[in-house]
């Protein structure tokens, strides 16, 4: 079961609804609904939880907890924290939100875009076969140079401070006129 049922320990409405909203969410992106939503829980929770917590509050099953938070684990989002005095496991979240979004975008790369500029380069390796026409072979380089130039874009990122990141995702589509501007004067000098 991995919605809230009515006889799990009772929430705040705003968390119950962040947990459901976040499980939702995490179902379209691909990530199983418990694990979504045990990661609101534990990213709204201010002390470290344990599993018979998580599956209390939530009422799941304790071995769907077990393995929702396996996944979280692996994917960095939460870790396991001692608690004085019990010998149980304790979990808490990432609150950092932009170490959350740098955490889901390292997975899902190595998960995703890491494959298929494997078998880009694969594929590459055999573009000059006679076989293979002059269009795809150009498709073939296009998407090789595109893989490569998002990949070492994706690499550069990771060294910019989270706050400079935040300022240019604020400035948005003025981004796109400072590029105008400066392009415009570029192909001006060119000109001369």
């Amino acid at each position: 079961m991995t919605e809230i049922s009515n006889e799990s320990q009772s929430l705040p409405p705003a968390v119950e609804q962040f947990v459901l909203r976040w499980g939702d969410m995490g179902g379209q992106w691909g990530v199983n609904r418990s694990v979504a939503q045990i990661h609101a829980l534990l990213f709204l929770s201010d002390r470290p939880l344990t599993a018979e917590d998580i599956a209390d509050k939530l009422g799941m099953a304790r071995s769907n907890v077990s393995n929702s938070l396996r996944e979280l684990l692996a994917w960095k989002l939460a870790w396991r924290v001692p608690v004085l005095g019990d010998r149980r496991d304790h979990y808490e979240a990432e609150t950092d939100l932009w170490q959350m979004a740098t955490k889901v975008a390292q997975g899902r790369k190595e998960r995703e875009i890491d494959p298929m500029v494997a078998a880009i380069r694969a594929a590459m390796a055999h573009a000059d076969d006679p076989r293979i026409s002059s269009a795809v072979r150009q498709r073939l380089h296009s998407m090789h140079d595109f893989m490569n130039i998002v990949e070492s874009w994706y690499q550069q990122m990771l060294n910019v401070p989270p706050a400079q990141i935040m300022t240019l995702i604020r400035m948005g589509s003025k981004v796109v006129g400072l590029l105008k501007f400066v392009s415009g004067k570029g192909s001006k000098k060119g000109a001369e």
